[in-house]
């Protein structure tokens, strides 16, 4: 058995649901599947001293899970003032019309289409909700609409879909884009080292103990699978199915589609840059 330690940002090992970090617990979705892995991760965020708190992706359009969250903000003597959307896929948003009916809340988002009110978000904004301080990240790629919120106080950040618990994520063509995840994944970095952050809250799968150390293996893995897609093309390879054979081959086959979605993203990249 490998050692959680071992593995790239270190992710923290027991029960996914629960209390992650002194603000942030978790109600996992009963979602899972190869793409959300063990399910959507829906984050109570608060003050320990608040009553009020912040939801970040309701999940799915479950009805025992919305009530699971509601219930678990309730017995931690929590009243539920705000509804967040790190992006707008439907494992992460399609339950929020129906939370905001349940908490009266009302939910901000970049993408204006998955919002309920006015008041979206966009980088720069503080997000202040009884003395809770969450720093909105602008993380496009995995889609145009990637946001990850940076909780000061616990040195953490929730990444949604831009860095998984366990394994990687895919980008998304071509709403999401690879040069802008990398930049991403680099604005990422730097609050690892200039803000300190060491605790990933993601969108699916454990908490990473490692912030940095999960960071900079993305961008390792995005860098080695950008070579072997160029390298594919040189070799005579540029239907985007036959790369994606060739060069996921020791992935799942369940996760080629997802994998020609990258490979689409790759393709365009190094097309751009000049590079094939």
């Amino acid at each position: 058995m490998t050692d959680a330690a071992a593995l790239p940002g270190q992710p923290r090992g027991g029960a996914l649901s629960g209390r992650a970090t002194a603000r942030a617990v978790n109600v996992l979705a009963p979602n899972a599947s190869a793409m959300t892995l063990d399910g959507t991760n829906t984050w109570i965020v608060a003050e320990p001293d608040s009553e009020l708190a912040v939801v970040i992706d309701p999940g799915p359009l479950d009805e025992r899970h919305l009530r699971a969250v509601v219930d678990t903000a309730e017995k931690a003597g929590k009243r539920v003032a705000l509804t967040l959307l790190t992006h707008g896929h439907p494992d992460h948003a399609e339950g929020a019309v129906r939370f905001a009916g349940l908490t009266g809340t009302k939910v901000r988002a970049l993408d204006p289409a998955v919002r309920l009110g006015e008041e979206g978000l966009a980088a720069g904004d503080v997000v202040g909700v009884g003395g809770l301080e969450l720093r909105v990240v602008p993380t496009p790629g995995h889609t145009a609409d990637s946001l990850c919120f940076h909780l000061p106080a616990d040195r953490a950040v929730l990444t949604g879909d831009t860095i998984l618990g366990r394994g990687t994520t895919v980008v998304a063509h071509p709403d999401g884009r690879l040069g802008d995840y990398l930049d991403s994944l680099r604005r990422l970095r730097s609050l690892t080292v200039d803000d300190g952050v060491h605790t990933v809250l993601p969108g699916h799968g454990p908490v990473l103990e490692d912030a940095q150390g999960a960071v900079e293996f993305y961008l390792a893995h995005r860098a080695h699978r950008l070579a072997q897609v160029e390298t594919a093309v040189e070799n005579g390879r540029s239907d985007p199915a036959d790369v994606v054979a060739h060069v996921y081959a020791d992935v799942d086959r369940s996760l080629w589609p997802a994998a020609e979605l990258s490979v689409r993203a790759q393709l365009e990249y190094l097309t751009e840059h000049g590079l094939i």
